[in-house]
């Protein structure tokens, strides 16, 4: 019998929307992938054909204009694009702005944002990194001053996901530069027609070519002061902290899905590929090299999806997400190198998936929180 990587999670309620979501991605986002890496974004048509269908912000309650389903209808979106390595619609990032709001804003805030970010009229995008920042969110710059009835915000971000074509961008910036932590606040900023407000360069990236993750600038852009999420001056950090378990589970979910989806081609690939004869399915070094990915597949799977039960459950902790993020991104590199290995001279073609899938791999060490932060939040449990 085959080996299968059966989700303990699902259930065939999930298992036909995941046969929707797989129709969609294979009818409207699979055409368009080699264009969209070359011109470096996605455009906002397929985020508002994801709308209309149902699969943005699923988790979110259908009186803010969500779907009133849970993470795991999220993790079937992610799991599919990841297979395929579909990296240029970033709806995990856009989930993560919906939650900001579901958790931490206002009742008006909710209701005027997430029914558009729940049918793709709005791209969402989180603004945190600053030039020479990284991980550090206590170091940030950009500032909302006080200014009337609102705030006023200077400064400049960088690596943010989605920034080419949000509409909506909430920003971390210092509303008491004399609190440290204390005096971080996170602004609400409507892109369109706003004064001050600028994309910078969609950054030229190793792999992630369909990403459009650029510079953004604020210079003396205007927000009411209804625009502050929650609508309490430094709650921010307070906020980042408590939503991201929600956005390490992310990273840990897609890269196990890479990993099947790299394991899927590569065990294609080896079986019409002849060399000296013979398959090169049918060589030891390359059996043995496949029984350890489905070995590690087949682990990763009984705690990633513990983990996504957990975080259903509402009892997933920080570290756990952590482990998750971390185990998940250092074994998907792992096991998309040996692929590549396997591929040959043709895994190093761009043209091949396995190619993509393994540039698209190397940042889910970074992005999220590096590897190395992972483990120093890992060990603060111990």
């Amino acid at each position: 019998m085959p080996i299968t990587f059966r989700r303990s999670w699902t259930d065939p309620d999930l298992d036909q929307y995941r046969d929707t979501v797989v129709r969609f991605i294979e009818e409207h986002m699979l055409p368009d992938d080699d264009e969209a890496r070359k011109r470096g974004h996605v455009g906002h048509e397929i985020w508002r054909k994801a709308g209309a269908t149902g699969l943005l912000c699923t988790d979110i309650a259908p009186e803010f204009g969500g779907a009133g389903g849970d993470f795991r209808h999220e993790a079937v979106f992610y799991e599919e694009m990841a297979r395929r390595s579909l990296t240029g619609m970033n709806a995990s990032v856009h989930s993560i702005v919906a939650h900001y709001l579901f958790n931490h804003g206002t009742d008006d805030q909710k209701r005027r944002y997430l029914p558009r970010l729940a049918s793709g009229e709005l791209v969402g995008a989180i603004a945190m990194t600053e030039p020479g920042t990284g991980s550090d969110l206590q170091g940030i710059r950009t500032r909302a001053d006080r200014s009337g009835e609102g705030y006023v915000i200077n400064g400049a971000k960088t690596f943010v996901s989605n920034g080419f074509l949000a509409g909506l961008v909430l920003v971390v910036a210092k509303t008491d530069t004399s609190q440290g932590a204390r005096g971080t606040s996170i602004l609400i900023v409507e892109t369109q027609n706003c004064p001050g407000y600028r994309v910078g360069r969609v950054l030229d990236k190793m792999g992630l070519k369909a990403q459009d993750t650029s510079e953004l600038f604020f210079d003396d852009v205007h927000v009411a002061s209804d625009q502050l999420l929650g609508g309490k001056e430094g709650s921010g950090f307070f906020q980042l902290m408590g939503d991201l378990p929600y956005e390490r589970m992310v990273i840990g979910v897609t890269a196990l899905a890479a990993m099947e989806g790299a394991y899927q081609v590569t065990l294609d690939y080896v079986r019409g590929r002849k060399a000296f004869g013979q398959t090169i399915a049918d060589f030891q070094n390359t059996k043995f090299r496949l029984a350890e990915i489905a070995t590690e597949i087949k682990v990763g799977r009984a705690f990633i999806d513990r983990c996504v039960e957990d975080l259903v459950a509402g009892r997933l902790d920080t570290a756990t997400a952590s482990m998750a993020k971390l185990w998940g991104s250092e074994a998907q590199g792992r096991v998309v190198d040996i692929c590549v290995q396997l591929f040959g001279g043709y895994g190093y073609m761009n043209e091949y998936l396995i190619s993509r899938m393994y540039t698209d791999a190397r940042v889910q060490r970074i992005y999220g929180g590096t590897s190395e932060i992972m483990k120093e939040v890992i060990s603060r449990a111990l």
